[in-house]
């Protein structure tokens, strides 16, 4: 299997609602400098989704002869670019930022916002993401609210077989656990379109982040179609989610983020428990609004066709 994580998906996003030609007068690398060579001709882009203090960019960024390599550099969030530009000290005038968007052809939409007196949660994203603190926080409610369960679709194969070859069984007793719990059933890998599919049939994604994601793809996606979101504040989480999650402070203490978000699920379900149909809606049609891939697709022609001018006319 090749890797399918969200760098993957929102490049064929980018090929599907961008311009063939454009696309094609440009080069455009993802997250790791110089991954291709460098085009001669054409204007290179780096169009960053990997975070500030990964080692396989932050040596390169370090090295301020590399800065001048790339024509523009393109974030998928204002934290990420704040974030290089304060490390690095990279050029802003060769900087934009261009978030992460939704296909909408393949998203599901929730419809049915009544009253629950069940919670039916799921997980969705890697096991080093917070499913630790997830499963704990499960363990903690199975006897007290037996009401409130846990779908986990979670792998380490996303990002390909010889990844999951090199790291899946740090994760192992991650993945037992919640086959074990009464409260929790494992899932495991599931493809992005089949999940696109599902997420309609859940009343809450709860995803306690322990790390510092750069935008966070699968919030937004469940944000997008109705859930309400259980998460931390850590990273680009505030900016990709606005004021529509259940938000807890995010705390490097494992143990105390498991109690906070056992309670916060207690609190969906008296939450959800009320007909929240004109909210739910309201944050569908926020999403719908701002990152749609046939409205994002038309922001990445307008930037390439001037980065294109540009470069012919140097």
């Amino acid at each position: 299997m090749q890797p399918a994580g969200g760098t993957e998906i929102q490049l064929a996003y980018l090929k599907k609602h961008c311009d063939e030609g454009v696309l094609n007068s440009v080069q455009i690398t993802t997250s790791i400098p110089e991954k291709e060579p460098l085009d001669p001709v054409k204007a290179n882009i780096l169009w960053l989704k990997n975070s500030y203090d990964q080692p396989n960019l932050a040596p390169w960024f370090q090295n301020k002869d590399n800065h001048n390599k790339y024509d523009w550099y393109v974030f998928n969030s204002h934290w990420s670019y704040e974030k290089y530009r304060y490390f690095f000290k990279i050029p802003e005038d060769r900087c934009t930022v261009i978030k992460n968007a939704i296909d909408y052809d393949e998203l599901q939409l929730r419809t049915d916002f009544s009253p629950r007196t069940k919670l039916k949660m799921c997980y969705i994203s890697t096991p080093w993401r917070g499913l630790e603190v997830v499963l704990t926080a499960m363990e903690s409610l199975q006897e007290r609210d037996p009401d409130i369960t846990l779908d986990v679709y979670s792998s380490t194969i996303i990002y390909g077989q010889q990844f999951k070859d090199h790291h899946d069984k740090e994760y192992e007793a991650l993945y037992q656990k919640a086959k074990d719990l009464p409260n929790v059933n494992y899932m495991g890998y599931c493809d992005h379109r089949s999940l696109m599919f599902k997420l309609k049939d859940y009343d809450v994604n709860c995803f306690p982040s322990i790390w510092e994601e750069t935008f966070c793809i699968s919030a937004m996606e469940s944000l997008a179609a109705g859930q309400l979101l259980i998460t931390t504040d850590l990273g680009a989480i505030p900016e990709t989610c606005a004021e529509f999650p259940i938000y807890i402070p995010f705390t490097q203490n494992k143990a105390k983020l498991a109690k906070q978000v056992a309670e916060c699920c207690v609190e969906a379900k008296r939450i959800l428990g009320n007909d929240l149909t004109n909210v739910f809606r309201f944050q569908q049609e926020y999403y719908k609004r701002f990152y749609d891939w046939k409205n994002m697709g038309k922001n990445w022609e307008n930037f390439l066709k001037g980065v294109i001018h540009v470069k012919r006319n140097k």
